[in-house]
């Protein structure tokens, strides 16, 4: 993502006279307005085909179909969403925090606020992507030991070697190959499975 003030936005907003005004504060500020969309406009192709940096949300009270379209929107492509709305209730705040929503924003929208507003929206979404890039990693990690540990387990019972000694074969093996210990290991499953089957 580039420097805040570069940062290209789409604007989702019902009132047009409205989006103007907010259009104006944020080009006067550096950001760039790439699209603007009416709330049923907006849908995961669309920002695909637009690709924000930023999404901000303008409308007076939050619909199940706008808070569903920001749920498909982080599924496949997560950005920083900032939602200002005129009214809304603890369950529509819930089920768009859960949809992906970095900052929701109650009482309308005031032009000197954005800027801020922004910027802690986008610090905070950077965060939650790091924890979430780090827990990929980490479930990744522990599946990876987990079928080393099953390939190990299977050459400790076929060969009658000891944990150590089928951890130093399947190491042996993976430098011959000049292959992962992992991918190794699920190779050596696969064709165990396939010899039990015959």
């Amino acid at each position: 993502m580039e420097s805040v003030a570069g940062l290209s936005i789409l604007l989702v907003d019902e009132d047009p006279e409205r989006a103007v005004i907010l259009t104006e504060a944020l080009q006067g500020q550096g950001y760039k307005l790439v699209a603007r969309l009416a709330p049923r406009d907006l849908s995961a192709r669309k920002v695909q085909e637009i690709a924000p940096d930023v999404i901000i949300v303008d409308m007076e009270s939050p619909s199940r179909d706008t808070i569903e379209s920001m749920r498909q929107i982080n599924a496949d492509q997560p950005r920083p969403v900032v939602m200002f709305v005129d009214q809304s209730d603890e369950g529509m705040i819930e089920q768009a925090m859960q949809a992906g929503v970095s900052a929701y924003i109650i009482d309308g929208l005031n032009v000197k606020r954005v800027k801020p507003i922004l910027d802690v929206a986008i610090a905070r979404f950077r965060e939650f992507q790091a924890l979430r890039d780090e827990l990929k990693k980490t479930k990744a990690t522990l599946a990876e030991r987990k079928l080393i540990d099953r390939a190990k387990g299977l050459l400790m019972r076929e060969r009658n070697l000891s944990e150590d000694e089928a951890y130093a074969a399947l190491r042996k093996l993976a430098m011959d190959r000049q292959q992962r210990l992992v991918d190794v290991a699920e190779a050596l499953l696969a064709f165990a499975d396939v010899l039990k089957k015959k």
